[in-house]
């Protein structure tokens, strides 16, 4: 999700996760504690990449219409997976959901066996940071591009996170979530090469969790990984990306931290 307003959700988020212990089987525990109420976290930081380095509205295409096949099973999707509220999985979605605190970045942090965080790893978390950043200079030109309406909106079914005004005007296509989860797990992979199946596994669950809370539909979940995917490969030719990536290359390389609550 691109957006710049903060998700307001750290209450609730707790409470159902300390309520829902069994998560999914290719998630870690997440303790409820460590979540942060604040989704994307404040920053001083800027990104690599300007909205110019990278056309994602051309690159991607428009959405599926609505009655083509894709769009209808889009759809059937949506419909789908609102039958899983309250199960492991829709708690897993949950978890998802928050990139930051104790969700996404947690659990990159205990498949590759290293504390993702300001003490042992600032280097690190400034590729992070910057990547996240990219993600809405590069994906809202898209999303607003195509103005692909969310599946709720119109909708009183069930979502994962509480409904807000500004999911009404903030488009579903491409996902931002799916983009950093994706992009961050491509960065993270290349940093740990012997854990890259277990962390590309966690991106994945980030983006295909959007599904299961029902704010996106799977088009708008792999559009979001194929922008990703040609923003990190664009990144990969920034000098200012190059640097930071060797300095962060060195930090997992000596890092000997292992992240808690794994």
């Amino acid at each position: 999700m691109v957006r710049t307003s903060s998700i307001l959700a750290g209450a609730a988020l707790v409470a159902l996760l300390t309520a829902c212990s069994a998560l999914a089987p290719a998630a870690p525990p997440v303790d409820p504690s460590l979540a942060a109420p604040l989704n994307p976290i404040p920053t001083t930081l800027t990104g690599y990449l300007s909205k110019d380095d990278l056309n994602g509205a051309a690159l991607l295409g428009p959405p599926p219409t609505p009655d083509s096949l894709q769009g209808k099973a889009d759809r059937a999707r949506y419909l789908e997976t609102r039958s899983l509220e309250g199960s492991p999985r829709w708690a897993q979605a949950i978890v998802d959901n928050d990139l930051w605190g104790g969700g996404a970045l947690k659990q990159y942090a205990c498949k590759m066996g290293v504390a993702l965080d300001e003490t042992n790893t600032p280097a690190t978390l400034k590729v992070l940071h910057r990547i996240e950043l990219d993600v809405r200079t590069i994906g809202t030109p898209a999303k607003d591009a195509y103005n692909r309406p969310r599946p709720m909106i119109g909708d009183d079914r069930a979502i994962c996170v509480p409904r807000e005004d500004w999911m009404k005007t903030n488009a579903s296509y491409p996902s931002g979530h799916s983009m950093t989860g994706w992009a961050w797990a491509l960065i993270l992979a290349e940093l740990k090469p012997a854990k890259a199946d277990s962390v590309l596994a966690v991106g994945k669950s980030v983006g295909d969790s959007r599904a299961i809370c029902g704010v996106h539909y799977p088009s708008d979940i792999e559009a979001g990984r194929t922008l990703a995917s040609a923003m990190v490969a664009t990144l990969h030719g920034d000098p200012a990306f190059q640097s930071d990536m060797r300095r962060a290359h060195a930090e997992i390389a000596r890092a000997r931290t292992a992240p808690s609550g794994c």
